[in-house]
């Protein structure tokens, strides 16, 4: 019963980590369009909801070249961490 439960929560944990994996998708596809208004209601909270995750790799990484590369570093934790949550779901 234990492990059901265990199951569900990493499964759930993994599910989280697919959809903020997809916020930072197009969050990051919509940097590439330098003149949308970014005090718009929608992008304004997406902003707020992804760009905390993101500051902690643009202290890593500076841009090169004028490009922002940090956010590849970004998605590769973050689906290393969701492939690990998927794995712990199916082994319990």
């Amino acid at each position: 019963m234990e492990s059901s439960i265990a199951g569900s929560i990493f499964g759930v944990l993994s599910q989280t980590l697919q959809i903020y994996s997809t916020l930072l998708l197009i969050r990051v596809l919509l940097t590439w369009f330098p003149s949308i208004d970014w005090s718009n209601g929608i992008l304004s909270a997406l902003t707020s909801i992804t760009d905390p995750y993101l500051n902690i790799f643009r202290g890593v990484i500076p841009p090169i070249g004028g490009f922002d590369i940090s956010s590849i570093l970004a998605f590769l934790l973050l689906n290393f961490l969701q492939g690990q949550l998927y794995s712990l779901s199916i082994y319990f």
